[in-house]
């Protein structure tokens, strides 16, 4: 790994984590130090001959500080909590000594006081958690990562395909996947979206333990990923995309006790130097209509006129 590389992702940590603490209303000193070992292990992880696993380390940057804004959130959602229960138990004291033989004025009013203090609390705290979570949206939307799988996200497949397309003199194979997920709707009605999530985690997992560090993953929406295999031929394409399909059936979800079976059908196409974003994703998409077609659990290639 060059000099550059590396003062490269030292300052993207450091303006990343100066930005967070600049934004947040409460950020400890326990938060920063998971913030700067979790960047040590990103680091740690960089491959010293693969550009593209730095791009990765700085993406990883750009999302790390997500997560201290969502623990504020959390810590702040428990207060939340207790003064509500707090002031439950003031209310209940008040009405369990309404009939005794007290000065209950002056106790009144001192719990009134007590009670507004806390109703104060709470809503400047509902307020924080309000905009903590403003700002985490923020980030969601300027991220190149999705939050849920951890891979990258539609954003950055555009990005990705509109650079692509404009080179028109790419001398290697290259091709493109649509993987969906099948019948993943019925999952989400007989499970809930909870299990639903757990599956698209599980899918990206293998995604990323199975393939090249060379080879890039996009969740694309919903239920379905896009990915680009480089410097590949439609053999050696054919055997990744089988050993997909085997390892994604083969393996069982267990989801409160229950297992769950699923399967993932595949469109493929190869790029063409006349290729724009839009054609190639449209063939891709099209292969995929025609492996859920014929039966789910299976691959199709649609290869461009010419070709």
């Amino acid at each position: 790994m060059q000099k550059d590389d590396l003062k490269s992702l030292v300052t993207q940590m450091y303006d990343n984590l100066i930005e967070n603490i600049d934004n947040q209303s409460q950020v400890n000193k326990e938060q920063v130090i998971n913030y700067l070992r979790e960047s040590v292990d990103v680091i740690t992880s960089i491959s010293d001959d693969k550009i593209d696993s730095i791009e990765h380390a700085k993406l990883a940057f750009n999302n790390a500080y997500k997560e201290i804004a969502n623990k504020s959130i959390s810590s702040y959602e428990h207060t939340n909590e207790r003064f509500e229960k707090l002031t439950q138990m003031q209310e209940e004291t008040l009405n369990s000594y309404s009939d005794s033989i007290i000065d209950l004025p002056s106790l009144t009013e001192k719990f009134d006081e007590i009670q507004t203090h806390m109703m104060d609390e709470v809503k400047k705290a509902n307020s924080i958690i309000t905009q903590l979570s403003t700002q985490v949206d923020n980030l969601e939307k300027d991220s190149n990562l999705d939050s849920l799988t951890k891979v990258f996200n539609r954003r950055a497949l555009s990005s990705h395909l509109e650079n692509l397309c404009s080179h028109n003199d790419i001398k290697y194979e290259l091709h493109l996947l649509i993987l969906d997920i099948d019948d993943f709707k019925q999952i989400n009605d007989n499970y809930g979206h909870i299990a639903g999530d757990k599956i698209l985690i599980f899918i990206a997992n293998i995604l990323k333990k199975t393939l090249r560090d060379g080879d890039k993953i996009f969740r694309y929406g919903g239920e379905e990923f896009v990915i680009i295999l480089n410097r590949i031929d439609k053999e050696h394409c054919k055997k990744i995309t089988d050993r997909l399909l085997k390892l994604v059936s083969k393996n069982q979800l267990i989801y409160k006790g229950e297992k769950l079976q699923v399967t993932i059908s595949i469109g493929a196409t190869i790029y063409s130097n006349s290729d724009t974003p839009d054609t190639l994703v449209a063939r891709a998409d099209k292969a995929l209509y025609k492996a859920k077609k014929d039966g789910k659990n299976r691959m199709y290639s649609e290869v461009p006129n010419g070709a």
